[in-house]
């Protein structure tokens, strides 16, 4: 275990973000085990008094499940109406399966206007902490159902992205580490999928020029995110004083390794480290 990833363990208060590809399979319906996992690795963490705020993506991939479609809808105004259903059940299955280990969640909604301005983002900085101090997991996505920034314009926009917002909230919070969980195994020198002697990146202690060109392009067929915006997260996350790893979601027992100061995914270390 090296030092950058040995103080991992030493993390107080902990956002996790897990992609559509996290929670859904290829066919687009959910995947109960992996969100079972994922409350039970989360509430494992809660039971030894660390803090966690789970940012989730999902929202129009879980109502494209529940309404039984055979694909996503195309129009911004069916998305939405896809999302208004889809985080419902988002939210009863969280309930549901955190709730099996002794657990409460409390849904948070961010657009971006309310992270702008002062006295709204103070006001859901306060909701955080109260739900914190309670013990209570907030699990947060963006307000698909009125805002269209990540269904029409996915990662143009500063807010547009789950990744993004992952990144906003841990600054918000004055978290300690960012786990980003997604559909890759960390970052890599250049795109696996279209070179097999790409090398993994364990450790990236400064996003350079180079290390952006690396980045690729689009994210997953299920998702909006792709590795330009996960180093946009790590840049803002890094800034503000806090790490940043980005794993596999395939097996959320991974957190635990993370913690564990384990040499998986890529760690993006912060200038305060």
């Amino acid at each position: 275990m090296n030092d950058e990833r040995a103080v991992l363990g030493k993390a107080k208060r902990i956002v996790v973000k897990v992609g559509t590809s996290t929670l859904t399979y290829d066919n687009g319906k959910v995947s109960f085990t992996r969100i079972d996992k994922l409350a039970r690795v989360l509430s494992d963490l809660l039971n030894q008094d660390k803090e966690v705020i789970l940012v989730t993506s999902g929202a129009i991939g879980v109502g494209v499940g529940k309404l039984k479609l055979r694909e996503r809808p195309k129009t911004v105004q069916e998305k939405q109406a896809v999302a208004a259903v889809g985080q419902c059940e988002l939210m009863h299955i969280y309930s549901k399966f955190f709730s099996e280990y002794g657990h409460i969640v409390g849904q948070i909604l961010l657009t971006r206007d309310v992270v702008e301005e002062e006295h709204t983002r103070r006001n859901v900085i306060n909701t955080f902490e109260t739900l914190l101090k309670s013990g209570i997991v907030p699990v947060v996505n963006e307000n698909d159902s009125v805002s269209i920034d990540e269904i029409e314009y996915g990662e143009k926009l500063v807010f547009g992205d789950n990744d993004t917002l992952s990144a906003i909230v841990s600054v918000l919070v004055d978290a300690d580490l960012l786990i980003i969980l997604s559909d890759i195994d960390g970052f890599y020198d250049s795109d696996p999928r279209n070179n097999s002697n790409s090398k993994l990146l364990s450790i990236v202690q400064e996003i350079t020029p180079e290390i952006e060109g690396c980045a690729g392009g689009a994210g997953s067929r299920r998702g909006t995110g792709g590795m330009i915006t996960k180093l946009a997260a790590a840049k803002l996350a890094n800034a503000k004083g806090v790490d940043m790893v980005l794993a596999s979601g395939s097996d959320p027992e991974i957190i635990m390794d993370i913690i564990a100061g384990a040499d998986v995914g890529t760690l993006f270390t912060s200038k305060q480290q």
